[in-house]
């Protein structure tokens, strides 16, 4: 059984601990409020030129955009988003699970036709451990989003599939749904892939930083509604006009669309990553809770245990004088 002293100590480093992972949750879900703001600020505005463009494609058979048409897949890039430090929960080790099987679908292509874009130093460390080919060091882009930087990115990628380089680009990151909902999330940035609109997850809980049962809860009747409402909507007008002409409509805002997906996807996984670190935290600070009752208990029980040991000692000796 530990000494007085012992679980004393044991007691001082656990409230030290909980200090520490109090002050990261509270610090986490500041961060996580400010990047709520940035997604609400610039969602609707991305949300509805997908919706545009892709409904202006799909609307037409005959009407081709050279960023949505298919060919056989022959190199590939996948831009993978994480973050540049841990205590996250489990958030890191999604994306890199998720990047894994991606790179296992496209072994056939063999490590030279693979590059991977790593946002963040987790994924670039992973992609430089198994042997493959980096774009470059953004870890600065994890920590500090920046629209231009995204721009150029996304042209990058743009000319290498223009130029035959490079035949996808897959976009995997973590979608923030809600303060306890981040979706892990695959999807094709090049080419243009015109089914995503009809199952676009539009429903964002960006007002709340509170995980409770009853957010969860919510959110599914909310997500319910939505989707028995969807199926009542009808088709907007498919039927555009188009000024000055089709070849430049698609030239100007096709880029502009691609540009917008990138830099959502990394509004999504930072504001993701912010919410993963605040549960964690809340999370140690209950398991920190719980191991002070549990030792303050224990300590209590030790110390009655000593006194009782002086007082019987105390009587042994004087009944025997």
């Amino acid at each position: 059984m530990p000494s007085l002293k012992e679980i004393k100590n044991r007691i001082s480093s656990v409230n030290s601990t909980r200090k520490i992972t109090s002050a990261m949750k509270m610090v986490a879900s500041s961060k996580l409020h400010h990047a709520q703001m940035m997604i609400g600020n610039m969602l609707p505005y991305e949300t509805m030129l997908e919706h545009i463009i892709k409904t202006f494609i799909a609307s037409d058979a005959e009407l081709q955009s050279v960023y949505s048409m298919e060919r056989p897949v022959k190199n590939v890039a996948l831009v993978v988003f994480s973050s540049n430090s841990s205590l996250c929960g489990g958030f890191n080790a999604n994306v890199l699970k998720l990047m894994q099987q991606a790179i296992d679908g496209y072994k056939q292509l063999g490590k030279e036709n693979i590059i991977i874009y790593p946002i963040g130093r987790k994924v670039a460390e992973k992609a430089q451990k198994l042997g493959y080919k980096t774009a470059g060091n953004f870890y600065e882009l994890a920590d500090k989003p920046d629209v231009q930087k995204c721009i150029a990115i996304a042209r990058e990628l743009g000319q290498m599939f223009l130029k035959g380089e490079i035949d996808k680009v897959e976009l995997i990151y973590h979608h923030f749904k809600s303060a306890g909902s981040q979706i892990l999330t695959r999807k094709t940035l090049i080419p243009i892939d015109l089914t995503t609109e009809l199952k676009r997850d539009h429903e964002r809980d960006l007002e709340t930083t509170i995980v409770t049962k009853e957010a969860q809860e919510y959110l599914k009747m909310k997500g319910t509604t939505t989707h028995e409402e969807d199926i009542n909507v009808k088709p907007l007008n498919d039927n555009y006009i188009v000024e000055p002409d089709m070849d430049t409509i698609l030239k100007t805002l096709v880029p502009k669309m691609i540009h917008l997906m990138l830099y959502t996807a990394l509004l999504d996984s930072i504001a993701s990553e912010h919410a993963a670190r605040m549960v964690a935290m809340q999370t140690a600070t209950d398991n920190a809770d719980e191991l002070l009752r549990v030792l303050n208990l224990q300590y209590n029980k030790s110390r009655q245990q000593a006194i009782t040991n002086e007082l019987l000692d105390l009587v042994g000796g004087s009944v025997n004088n």
